[in-house]
């Protein structure tokens, strides 16, 4: 019998899988993201320790990951809710910075361009849909997701 036909050695895979999800969601501070798959692959890994069919196993982590994931969702959605990013953590620490269009932010909702803040590259959308040319001063006075958003400093600010 190969190893790996062995489902002992599945049941050990199944326990390092779960423990590699289970330091990555502790690191990652996530919302709940990978923990689903870790409770998966610890039942996966007992019902290979009981000596069921490796299908069984992978069967298992299947159906108890999603069902997991389906259950602790809506609790990560509002642990998402109630810890909202404060200013000063995270991306949120940007917010009051200043920097420069590097290129023209279009005038428009969800239009982008690029600013750099402090060295780093942002896409970034105007105050209320306002264009913003390139090499204007601005400031940040909003997060969102993956852009900020910025608005011209004028020259009384300087």
């Amino acid at each position: 019998m190969d190893s790996l036909d062995n489902p002992a050695v599945w049941g050990l895979i199944w326990i390092g899988l779960a423990a590699t999800l289970a330091v990555i969601e502790i690191v990652a501070i996530g919302g709940f993201f990978l923990v689903p798959f870790a409770i998966g692959a610890l039942v996966a890994a007992v019902i290979s320790f009981l000596g069921a069919p490796i299908p069984i196993g992978f069967a298992a982590f299947v159906i108890v990951s999603l069902g997991t994931f389906y259950l602790l969702r809506p609790l990560a959605k509002r642990m998402e809710l109630n810890l909202p990013n404060p200013i000063g953590v995270g991306a949120n620490r940007l917010i009051g910075h200043t920097g420069q269009v590097l290129e023209d932010i279009p005038q428009g909702l969800s239009k982008s361009g690029m600013v750099q803040i402090a060295g780093e590259r942002w896409r970034a959308e105007g105050r209320d849909g306002m264009g913003i040319m390139a090499r204007t001063p601005i400031t940040i006075i909003e997060v969102k997701g993956t852009r900020v958003i910025v608005e011209p400093i004028t020259p009384e600010e300087f």
